[in-house]
C-alpha cells in the first residue's frame, strides 16, 4: 500500500500543482469546505485556475481567498450570491463563470467520476442554460445533454479518515466531498481525525480510499456561519 498520509496541507499538495489546472473543491457554502487545502493553495501563488465548485466562498475566507488573490480564472457553480468580490470580478469581465443548477452541476460531477461523458436532463430545457447544447427528444419530453466534469485535481474535506484514505464526512459536509473525490485525476482529502487503518466502520465509509491520493490532518478548522441570524430571547411571561 502506498503511503498516503502527509503532515501538512503543503506537504499533501507539493507536486499536484500547475497554473492553468482545474480543482474541484468540495463543500456547501461554509460547510465542509478543506480550510486548509485552500489556504495552502492560496500560499504557492499559483494561478489561472478553473475551479468547480457549488460556490466561492465568501469575501476573504474560503475559495474566496484565491479570488481574492487573483488565482482564479473560471468558476464552474451553482450559487454565487454571498461574494461580493465575484460580482464585481464577473461583471468586469475579469472572471469567467459558467453557471448550472445545483443538481445538474452535482450529476456532472458524479457522472465524470463514474466514467459517464454525458446524460441528458429536463432541467434547463427552454431557458439559457440549453443554449449551445443538444436538445433531445425521450418519450415525447425534451431533454438537454450535459457533460460530465473532471478535475485535474479534487480537494475534499471528511470527518475521519484513516491512511488508506477512507473518509467519513459528517452531516450536511456530505454534499459535494464524496462525488467530487472520485473525479479527479488526484484527490487530496484533509480530514478532522485521522485515526489507525481498522478503526472505521466499514459500513460507515462514504469513499472508499482507491480514490483518495493523500491524506492528512488538518491543523485548525474555523468553521466560520455563512449567514448568522439571531433574535431577541422572548422574555418569560409572569405567572
Amino acid at each position: 500500500m502506498a503511503d498516503k498520509v502527509r503532515n501538512t496541507a503543503a506537504e499533501a499538495l507539493a507536486g499536484v500543482l500547475t497554473d492553468g489546472m482545474t480543482i474541484m473543491a468540495g463543500g456547501f457554502g461554509l460547510c465542509g469546505i478543506p480550510e486548509n487545502l485552500i489556504a495552502a493553495i492560496r500560499e504557492t501563488g499559483v494561478k489561472n485556475l478553473t475551479v468547480v465548485s457549488n460556490n466561492c466562498g465568501v469575501d476573504e475566507f474560503g475559495l474566496g481567498i484565491l479570488l481574492g488573490g487573483g488565482q482564479i480564472k473560471k468558476m464552474i457553480s451553482s450559487y454565487v450570491g454571498e461574494n461580493k468580490l465575484f460580482e464585481q470580478l464577473y461583471l468586469s469581465g475579469q472572471l469567467e463563470l459558467e453557471f448550472n443548477p445545483q443538481g445538474t452541476l452535482a450529476e456532472r460531477i458524479r457522472a465524470g467520476g463514474a466514467g459517464i461523458p454525458a446524460f441528458f436532463t429536463k432541467t434547463g430545457v427552454g431557458t439559457l442554460v440549453a443554449e449551445g447544447k443538444e436538445v433531445r427528444e425521450f418519450d415525447g419530453e425534451l431533454y438537454v445533454m450535459e457533460r460530465g466534469l473532471k478535475a485535474d485535481l479534487s480537494i475534499v474535506k471528511a470527518w475521519k479518515g484513516d491512511a488508506e484514505g477512507n473518509l467519513v464526512y459528517r452531516k450536511t459536509a456530505r454534499n459535494f466531498n464524496p462525488m467530487m473525490a472520485t473525479a479527479g485525476a488526484a484527490t487530496v482529502a484533509e480530514v478532522e481525525e485521522l485515526v489507525p487503518v481498522g478503526m472505521l466502520d466499514k459500513d460507515e465509509i462514504h469513499t472508499p480510499g482507491i480514490y483518495v491520493d493523500r491524506i492528512f490532518q488538518g491543523a485548525t478548522f474555523e468553521k466560520r456561519i455563512e449567514q448568522l441570524t439571531v433574535r431577541a430571547r422572548a422574555e418569560k411571561e409572569p405567572v
